[in-house]
């Protein structure tokens, strides 16, 4: 089956047309600086030419306590998305437009709905419940839902693989770090605990995301400010994290500063490494051992000196990391006498879309 994978931003679209089956890659494309989807959509066709498409997936960022599975696209499901938004503004609504604009190029395909929340379904009450009013969560649907979802299902299952074991015999954590970053605790297959919560700000540091922070502070700011709070949240969102501390959030530039002697760029990557190291720790606990640490995305599977400052940190679980193994970004980075595995396991997220969209078609009714 042919899948074409579409990521629909707020001015791009990321497409891939996969075959399911194989994972071969049938053609990939970026359309940028998109106004109207269905222009953008038009470019697409054009680009893709006669290459076949049998079905069309849907990356979406929120699918709340409803979705908790990948979904063949009808009315009713685009409502409910879009009831979703106050829960991820910056992501469902270009999410949206992309599918309503492919539902229209394509009216004759199935499309189908993939959720980066869905994985997290998992997540036990106590692990997913905030201790704020209970009205707070039966009304206003305010919980931990966790994101990356699709990569942590994908990872998970790839590291089992790489180790030759079932999945559901190891307890792993996993760290999807990229521009956008968090980690996942998974037990047996299971997610148990996720670090990004009702949205993607909690959690890790991040690009320019803040990730934890003290909830007053938002409140402190305004006041001392004179701005509205709604202006400072969007400074943690838009002006914080890597961005915040030392004007850059890219890794890569961050870290040539830093071994250049910038001082801020030099914080900016101990911060990141500590929050890190912080959540394995908790991680580990939750899971009551680990049986491999994996780090995926754009900074976990490129970046050595990030993986290396996390893994001098975690002596008190007997880590010993190769550092032959860990600059040539080998699968495993450890020594075989390392008291926890330390893997890189490069992230497919839009192949597993394609697999998910698939496998919705093939329990489909004919």
């Amino acid at each position: 089956m042919a899948v074409l994978v579409l990521n629909s931003g707020s001015s791009s679209v990321k497409y891939q047309l996969i075959d399911a089956a194989d994972g071969r890659r049938l053609a990939r494309g970026l359309i940028e600086e998109v106004v109207d989807h269905e222009h953008a959509l038009a470019d697409v066709i054009e680009e893709l030419g006669d290459a076949p498409v049998d079905a069309v997936g849907h990356r979406v960022v929120h699918g709340g306590e409803r979705f908790v599975a990948p979904t063949l696209i009808d009315e009713s499901v685009v409502d409910a998305i879009e009831s979703l938004v106050p829960l991820a503004p910056l992501h469902n609504p270009a999410n949206l437009a992309g599918i309503r604009a492919a539902r229209r190029t394509w009216p004759d395909l199935p499309h189908v709905a993939v959720f980066d929340t869905a994985f997290h379904r998992t997540l036990p009450a106590h692990a997913y419940r905030y201790a704020v009013p209970s009205g707070w969560f039966d009304d206003y649907g305010v919980r931990r839902y966790g994101f990356h979802g699709t990569s942590f299902d994908y990872v998970s299952a790839r590291a089992a693989d790489a180790l030759g074991r079932p999945r559901d015999e190891l307890d792993l954590v996993v760290a999807h770090l990229g521009n956008g970053a968090s980690m996942a605790a998974i037990d047996h297959g299971r997610c148990v605990e996720t670090s990004m919560g009702l949205t993607p700000l909690e959690g890790l540091v991040m690009g320019t995301r803040s990730g934890d922070i003290d909830p007053a502070v938002i409140g402190h700011v305004a006041r001392a400010s004179g701005r509205s709070e709604a202006d400072v949240s969007a400074d943690l969102v838009r002006r914080s994290g890597l961005v915040g501390l030392c004007g850059d959030s890219d890794m890569r530039t961050v870290t040539e500063r830093a071994h250049a002697g910038d001082a801020d760029a030099e914080l900016a990557l101990d911060v990141f490494c500590h929050r890190i190291v912080k959540y394995v720790g908790a991680y580990v606990a939750v899971l009551g051992g680990c049986d491999a640490l994996v780090f995926t995305a754009g900074i976990g599977e490129h970046s050595a000196e990030v993986r290396r400052r996390v893994c001098e940190r975690l002596g008190a679980f007997g880590v010993e990391l190769d550092d032959a193994a860990n600059e040539q970004h080998e699968p495993v980075i450890t020594t075989p006498a390392s008291g926890m595995t330390v893997m890189v396991v490069p992230t497919d997220e839009e192949h597993a879309i394609a697999e998910q969209t698939a496998r919705v078609m093939e329990g489909a009714p004919s």
